[in-house]
């Protein structure tokens, strides 16, 4: 059966997921967080995307971004591929890590920019990992309030605010709110290892 072809967004702006095979763990510890961290970051520069939110999830991750110069499946084929070879080495493994393609939805007016901004960073206190979005190491959250160079927050902060301080403030009290407005996301999530998909053959 064919593929069904991807919307095309008229910002150029999508949110993305990518998923584990099988509800699989794609981070087990920090390590691996940090090399797709860096996997994101170094293909940035090749790529010309630019990423507005991130939230690593244990079998999945959430990505906010814009495309750059190259087409967005050109971009996650190196993304994916580039942590994926890296993952198999570490863990001695073969195979796919990723299950089938990433999935996407366009992003094309400033009112849902920011609803997918907060509902990515929500993820991990509705996961109830964390009883504050702050306290969450894997995601772009921080970055907005103070510092780090994968982000790009220039251009939502302006959306809050001219002025830094206050739009830092406004970024802050959006994220409080709740919304009932559904969002891309995965069916189910619970997290599968590769001993207990083992168990299950």
């Amino acid at each position: 059966m064919p593929r069904v072809a991807r919307e095309k967004s008229k910002t150029g702006i999508y949110h993305i997921i990518l998923r584990g095979v099988n509800r699989q763990v794609i981070f087990e510890d920090e390590e691996d967080a940090s090399k797709f961290l860096q996997t994101l970051e170094r293909f940035k520069a090749v790529s010309g995307y630019e990423i507005y939110a991130y939230c690593l999830m244990g079998n999945h991750v959430h990505i906010l971004l814009k495309e750059g110069k190259e087409d967005l499946g050109v971009a996650m084929r190196r993304i994916g591929a580039s942590y994926v070879y890296w993952y198999n080495w570490k863990y001695d493994r073969v195979g796919h890590l990723f299950q089938d393609r990433y999935r996407s939805e366009v992003v094309e007016t400033e009112k849902y920019l920011l609803v997918v901004l907060r509902y990515i960073h929500q993820n991990p206190l509705k996961a109830g990992l964390v009883k504050d979005i702050q306290e969450f190491k894997w995601s772009s959250y921080g970055e907005y309030i103070s510092a780090g160079t994968l982000t790009d927050v220039e251009f939502i902060l302006n959306i809050f605010d001219s002025n830094r301080g206050k739009a830092k403030v406004k970024f802050e009290e959006f994220h409080k709110e709740q919304s009932n407005i559904s969002c891309l996301d995965i069916e189910d999530s619970r997290i599968i290892k590769d001993e207990e998909v083992a168990k299950i053959i």
